[in-house]
């Protein structure tokens, strides 16, 4: 590694960590005026370029994020990567230079393209990575377009500022109107090195969690449920040998979350005129962080899903899974400054920008939500720890209804069809009941949820039952026709398994390194089920090919490069295996992507 050797693990200074990630500070700071004395260009974000050939150099750069110097995984000397602009229609030629002490590579997230110029060592065709000292020519026609990103998929560079975003304007025009655009590339970053923290995540898996139960928790809940339901509860989690605070494995703790590598003691900035309308792409560039984002004051009107049109529906909050991208679209109606915020899942602090006609102008910071808490409905019904049950009431996913905030298209007419999820035709996911394979018996599994449920309608863990409206997949509808309307000739399930107290992450209970792989036959169209058997949220993402989401409505499939699977929940999609070669399908949460992975040929 070309990073020098940090300090060994220590307990964070909270003091000063609430400083620079802003979860105290940072407010306070700018209603005292002081951001309006940092210098402008620092909260503009990373540059843009544009055209059809592009010299992208990996170097080993310094940065500040936190009040310490410490050495990025840097493209162009810049934390994130530079904006990348594209036309759709033409063939664009990216010439990778690499000057790190290691091989290195460029993953373009979300792109149709060959096998070969996917970039990921040792899956994409004839590809092994980009040795140091040498450089790699990427080629390939556009064939999209929308908000995408790319990174580093080479050891843990992503998580050490090997990512940035892509914008792929469309030939044939925009289906909406607006005045202005800003990519926003939500991360995390830790002065510890990525190889440190997962040696901490391997020995304890908790050692990041600052927000485990208290004394005076318990006392709250001795009230609430009384002493019989208290000890009912902790009986039921002291056996499963888990928490119910569990929900990120690294947090704020270590991390600082930047807004296109601004910190959020400083803030990023994006203007705006009076009246206009701004389309904001976002893009959740984390290695392993969910981001809830929220714009107080504003609602947000999203009309893109990982790069694909959908629907219009006006939200007041949005979930992003870590690789997952939206489009929103804001009309400010007032002169004045709006907070971007962005919690971290966890609540263990932000990100955040400043949306404003202009820069001396601020906005307050939201409180951070209080922390979640996981519940029954986050353990699956029927979930069993280690041969112990343990039976709770689940609930199903109704049938799919319009969203009463949806912006029906001028002229188009929709017709919703009544049959549940679950029902097997093709959008409406999976009849088949949930079986475990031998292999999920074991030390290598320590959770399976015997009943995984569809949930398209819940935000999540967190955003329940918050006052403000959350988008949720069952929002989602293609703006477009399906374009592959056709029936799964085959269904392919794949339970998202590991071992939390070992910190073993696997699918079906069978890491990568053992793992043999997951064969399609080119033109077919398959429907995966994915199952969540753990307690976290799950982004999973496939390579190469569109996961068509089953959400109720078989004429308007949204489509998408990477899905959240919730704990305890199920989620089905179609694929067209219209990409031969091979190609990379695993948790986009970088941590838990060693043994949650498959390599995936189409033949």
């Amino acid at each position: 590694m070309h990073v020098p050797v940090l300090p060994e693990m220590a307990q964070p200074d909270l003091s000063r960590r609430r400083f620079v990630q802003g979860v105290a500070a940072a407010g306070a700071a700018f209603s005292l005026g002081v951001g309006a004395a940092v210098p402008l260009q620092s909260r503009l974000g990373p540059d843009t370029l544009r055209g059809q050939n592009f010299t992208l150099t990996y170097t080993p750069t310094e940065v500040n994020f936190t009040g310490t110097q410490r050495w990025a995984t840097a493209i162009n000397g810049s934390v994130p990567a530079p904006t990348l602009r594209f036309r759709e229609g033409e063939t664009v030629t990216l010439d990778v230079v690499n000057r790190l002490a290691e091989d290195t590579s460029i993953h373009w997230h979300g792109l149709i393209l060959p096998s070969s110029q996917d970039g990921v060592p040792h899956i994409s065709e004839g590809f092994t990575g980009i040795r140091p000292g040498e450089q790699f020519r990427y080629q390939f026609p556009l064939v999209q377009n929308g908000t995408y990103w790319y990174h580093s998929h080479s050891g843990f560079q992503e998580q050490m500022g090997a990512y940035g975003a892509i914008v792929i304007e469309p030939k044939a025009g925009y289906p909406f109107a607006f005045d202005r655009e800003y990519a926003l590339v939500l991360s995390d970053w830790s002065d510890e090195s990525p190889e440190a923290v997962y040696a901490t995540l391997k020995k304890m898996p908790h050692y990041y969690n600052q927000r485990e139960r208290t004394l005076g928790d318990t006392w709250q809940q001795l009230q609430k449920d009384g002493v019989a339901g208290f000890f009912a509860d902790r009986d039921m989690w002291n056996q499963m040998r888990m928490s119910d605070r569990d929900i990120s494995d690294v947090t704020g703790a270590i991390y600082t979350f930047l807004l296109n590598g601004v910190p959020p003691a400083t803030g990023w900035l994006g203007l705006f005129q009076r009246g206009e309308t701004v389309l904001l792409r976002i893009i959740n560039a984390a290695a392993m962080t969910l981001f809830d984002v929220c714009i107080p004051g504003l609602q947000m009107t999203v009309v893109a899903a990982d790069g694909q049109y959908i629907e219009p529906v006006s939200v007041d909050e949005i979930r992003f899974g870590v690789a997952e991208t939206y489009d929103v679209l804001v009309t400010p109606s007032a002169e004045q400054a709006y907070t971007i915020f962005a919690q971290a899942i966890d609540r263990s602090g932000y990100a955040r920008g400043t949306l404003t006609p202009d820069p001396s102008w601020t906005a307050e910071v939201p409180e951070l939500d209080p922390a979640p808490v996981l519940g029954h409905r986050d353990m699956g019904m029927a979930m069993h720890h280690a041969g112990h049950g343990a039976h709770h009431a689940g609930h199903h996913m109704q049938p799919r209804r319009r969203s009463s905030t949806a912006t029906q298209p001028v002229g188009q007419q929709l017709t919703r069809h009544a049959l549940p999820m679950g029902s097997g035709p093709a959008g409406f996911g999976s009849r088949a009941r949930v079986v475990h394979a031998s292999t999920e018996y074991g030390p290598q599994v320590d959770m399976r949820a015997d009943a995984a449920v569809y949930q398209l309608d819940d935000p999540g863990v967190g955003l329940r039952n918050n006052g403000r409206r959350v988008l949720t997949y069952a929002d989602l509808f293609n703006l477009y026709p399906t374009p592959d309307p056709r029936e799964p000739e085959r269904e392919i399930n794949l339970h998202l398994t590991g071992n939390m107290s070992r910190y073993m992450w696997s699918i079906n209970g069978i890491s990568f390194a053992d793992a043999e792989p997951l064969f399609l036959q080119l033109g077919e169209r398959v429907r995966i089920n994915l199952l969540n058997d753990t307690m976290m949220n799950h982004p999973i993402h496939l390579h190469g090919m569109w996961s068509d989401l089953e959400t109720g409505d078989p004429q308007r499939i949204p489509r998408k490069h990477t899905v959240i699977v919730q704990p305890g929940a199920k989620i089905s999609y179609l694929v067209t295996a219209d990409a031969p070669g091979g190609w990379a399908y695993h948790c986009h949460l970088l941590y838990h992507m060693l043994g949650m992975f498959r390599h995936v040929i189409v033949r």
